[in-house]
């Protein structure tokens, strides 16, 4: 028994040593300006950015490799610092350096989104219609998503990864966004079970999970 026991101490040990050096990050809501002029167009001022951030995260936190700052914490931290919506493409060293000290995290993550776009060839009724996107009758469909990312050292202001995830999704025979409607963004949430279902919600998905792969593929990178 005392063997037995030797041993879970051991692991308990490993276990413990191995969650230690786990990097802790705090992913930021994603800069979406070169997609903007489609996105807007269809869903006015729904902030894709912060979803995507959202799903990159969940991502993150269920592979284990990195401990993730909760969201409202870093939205309030945000808030504070005035981060705004135009410093996620380019943040300066000097805001993410604050944002890092009083998160207390070293790493940060800034992302983009480069590409957001899906196209379809319609039989039937369906199409851009009074700023509503239904699909009825759609046979074929093709979403396509790509992301950016860098992880920085917020006390340098260094690069220390990048990755790219890209998404493709070729799903028909469903509605290609959801069906949601325009106005706002009301109605719409990139949470919600309808535009996990589409294809261009398949594509995000898929682009996130690869982005993300890169990031713990070059974890050991990190000091």
């Amino acid at each position: 028994m005392g063997l037995a026991v030797g041993f879970a101490l051991a692991g308990l040990a490993t276990t413990v040593e191995a969650q230690s050096k786990r990097p802790t990050v705090a992913v930021m809501d994603f800069d979406y300006g070169a997609v903007n002029n489609w996105w807007s167009g269809v869903w006015g001022n729904y902030d894709i950015g912060k979803g995507m951030s959202d799903q990159v995260v969940d991502e993150l936190v269920n592979d284990g490799s990195f401990r993730v700052i909760e969201r409202k914490k870093l939205d309030t931290v945000l808030a504070e610092q005035d981060f705004a919506q135009s410093d996620r493409a380019d943040p300066s060293a000097a805001k993410l350096a604050k944002v890092g000290k009083v998160l207390g995290v070293r790493y940060i993550i800034s992302g983009s989104i480069t590409k957001f776009a899906t196209s379809d060839k319609k039989y039937g009724g369906g199409g851009l219609i009074g700023g509503k996107l239904g699909g009825l009758g759609l046979k074929k469909a093709k979403s396509e998503v790509t992301v950016t990312a860098r992880m920085i050292d917020a006390t340098t202001g260094e690069i220390m990864l990048s990755a790219k995830g890209e998404g493709v999704s070729k799903k028909g025979g469903g509605l290609t966004v959801g069906g949601f409607g325009g106005g706002g963004g009301a109605g719409f949430s990139m949470g919600s079970s309808e535009y996990k279902a589409s294809a261009l919600g398949e594509a995000q998905e898929l682009a996130c999970k690869l982005l993300v792969q890169q990031l713990i593929a070059k974890k050991d990178r990190l000091e």
